[in-house]
């Protein structure tokens, strides 16, 4: 029988994060996520969602014609299946990304993935969670992701990149938490300290608000 997963939505739209960004992508988020990070934006995939086989999510995928797919939640990984989904979608012959909280292994992930992995700030209240063994396996044409609330949250960021030399694993990314942390002030952190970061504002959200499927 072909596996199965929990899909809250699949949707095309453009890429609004990483180094993709403004890139037309169809997008499959997947339900359900062990953590409850403060801020978080998406927590209707917590729960609900259809019953799809592999196929049947293949076949969306496919009718909207667009070669960039990101799998994201929620915590796909969370799902079992996650990992087939994925390199399904590498073998029809997709530029697949797959979102992922850094909270669960990533080594089960097919390497044609580009994996843009969060590590989770204090101000997100899951930091304990991070599974720092991820940071062994990442390679450069994967990302670190890091969500920032606050002052805390950016010292400690830095902190940490400069005592794990993040920059030489692979492309480092900052955003800040909506409505928490202006992007203009971060800007100015990051200039100030010259980080070797991207700053990353989530385009979808200056062109469409908070709507749902965008």
């Amino acid at each position: 029988m072909p596996r199965s997963l929990k899909v809250s939505e699949i949707f095309l739209s453009l890429q609004g994060e990483s180094s993709r960004v403004g890139l037309p992508t169809v997008f499959v988020r997947l339900t359900g996520c062990p953590l409850r990070c403060h801020w978080c934006d998406t927590a209707y995939a917590f729960s609900g969602g259809r019953t799809m086989s592999l196929p049947l999510i293949l076949a969306e995928v496919t009718d909207y014609q667009v070669r960039q797919v990101c799998v994201t939640g929620g915590e796909p990984l969370a799902q079992p299946a996650c990992p087939e989904l994925l390199s399904a979608l590498c073998d029809a012959g997709h530029s697949v990304s797959l979102e992922t909280s850094g909270a669960l292994a990533i080594d089960v992930v097919d390497p044609r993935v580009a994996r843009v992995m969060d590590l989770k700030a204090p101000g997100s209240g899951e930091s304990a969670r991070n599974h720092w063994p991820n940071l062994a396996v990442l390679t450069a044409t994967d990302e670190i992701k890091f969500v920032l609330q606050d002052r805390a949250d950016y010292q400690w960021a830095v902190a940490l990149i400069r005592e794990r030399h993040l920059d030489t694993l692979c492309p480092l990314l900052f955003s800040p938490v909506a409505g928490s942390l202006s992007p203009t002030t971060l800007a100015d952190w990051i200039l100030a300290d010259r980080l070797p970061v991207r700053l990353q504002v989530q385009l979808h959200k200056l062109l469409w608000g908070n709507m749902r499927g965008k």
